[in-house]
């Protein structure tokens, strides 16, 4: 949109985010990247709730629980993940939401202030727990500015998790299960955005060009070997060792390329403890479209925005789910059932069993074709959702920026936000 000078009006994106996990950065990058590759007029601004709530604790303003732990929330969550605590998550989650409502009244007043700083002629959330403070509080600030929730999980964890119907946020759901949970909890039908998948790095889509096979060799691999990528987000996982170690009686038969995250320990450990099985392992890095390219499927974790990767890149998934599978990934475990992409088995202990079946050529032709049915435009589909919303909302305040005169009827700008959406 351009205004009467003929310039393109930029747009204050403010984004939400934070550090518990790597999918909710993930989102942002992701919709950064693509409005940058179409040259948008977005001027993204970021507002990161664990260095907020970190900067409030040290200050006493807000009432803190992990405080009396020594450690951050999401630096708990993180330590949890990478050694597989996940029974410890259904007890955070609980206590996240109670801080919360403990701390919402500061929340909103705080958040309002900087609303008025910032400014913002969007807000878009990819985090849980805040967004009522969220709304609430653009609404003091800025009247009228929209809020867009975009789950980076398959599914919602109610109540006051990621949906607030009480709100006037959008809710970009990128699951059937998402949308019908929405709908249950009594989120407005024009609030709700339904995409066909989760939001994932554009670079997922680009063709491939090079030789995989020679690509391997470089790798130290064979380059006709099946090849599995294993992978447990950000951090790693200390279950990738006995992965490793379970799947060595394929020998020469199968090899594995290990993304360890950020773990220097774990990365060191699976190099020193190879044997006769071929191997590739590095630590933390942007590049793994590359990697799972030169695979032919996945082994980790249900993480939400990793298996829709993995998904995207055709490589069907082994994982595991089991009453200790955190809450927010137990739907993506369904998910993988449902579309019978891969296999999820209740332990890592089966992984030898679940790769025997999953490389029998007449199941990995099926988990392949089910894949190439998936078509994830999820990305594309929010940048456009996204632009329309600026665009409208601009008309909005032009047409309410207008002199009394020209006919124009006065009705306050929340008001004329939701008609004309």
């Amino acid at each position: 949109m351009t205004n009467k000078t003929g310039f393109k009006k930029e747009y204050a994106i403010n984004v939400i985010t934070g550090q518990g996990g790597a999918g909710h950065y993930a989102t942002y990058y992701a919709i950064k990247a693509v409005v940058e590759q179409q040259k948008l007029p977005w001027q993204f601004q970021v507002t990161d709730m664990d260095d907020i709530i970190t900067k409030l604790s040290q200050r006493k303003k807000v009432k803190n629980a992990y405080d009396l732990l020594g450690f951050s929330a999401h630096d708990l969550y993180n330590s949890m993940v990478q050694s597989g605590w996940t029974w410890l998550w259904l007890l955070m989650m609980r206590l996240n939401k109670l801080l919360v409502k403990l701390n919402y009244k500061m929340g909103v007043s705080l958040f309002e202030q900087h609303w008025r700083e910032q400014q913002p002629d969007l807000i878009i959330s990819v985090m849980p727990l805040f967004n009522k403070a969220i709304w609430e509080s653009i609404q003091r600030a800025k009247p009228g500015t929209p809020v867009v929730t975009i789950l980076t999980d398959f599914a919602d964890c109610p109540p006051a998790f990621w949906s607030e119907p009480e709100t006037g946020n959008y809710l970009v759901c990128g699951t059937e299960k998402a949308l019908e949970q929405a709908r249950l909890l009594g989120v407005k039908a024009d609030r709700i955005v339904k995409t066909s998948g989760l939001v994932i790095h554009p670079n997922f889509y680009q063709p491939v060009f090079w030789d995989r096979g020679s690509q391997r060799q470089k790798l130290g691999l064979n380059p006709d070997c099946p090849t599995g990528l294993v992978m447990f987000g950000g951090n790693g996982s200390k279950v990738m060792l006995d992965i490793a170690k379970r799947l060595e009686c394929f020998q020469d038969q199968l090899q594995l390329i290990f993304l360890c995250g950020r773990d220097q320990e774990l990365a060191s450990a699976l190099r020193q403890s190879q044997g006769r099985q071929k191997r590739f392992v590095t630590t933390f890095t942007e590049d793994i479209p590359y990697y799972m390219s030169l695979a032919d499927f996945f082994i980790g974790k249900p993480g939400n925005v990793s298996i829709s990767e993995a998904m995207a890149m055709k490589l069907p998934i082994i994982t595991e789910g089991n009453a200790l599978t955190m809450i927010q990934e137990k739907y993506c475990c369904e998910s993988i059932k449902e579309k019978d992409v891969g296999i999820v088995i209740s332990n890592f202990r089966d992984i030898k069993q679940a790769v025997t079946k999953l490389i029998q050529p007449e199941n990995y032709a099926r988990y392949r074709a089910n894949l190439n049915n998936l078509n994830n435009q999820a990305l594309f589909e929010v940048v456009d959702f996204l632009q329309t919303i600026l665009e409208q909302r601009s008309q909005v305040t032009a047409t309410r920026s207008k002199p009394v005169g020209t006919g124009y009827k006065s009705h306050s700008l929340l008001t004329q936000t939701e008609n004309i959406y």
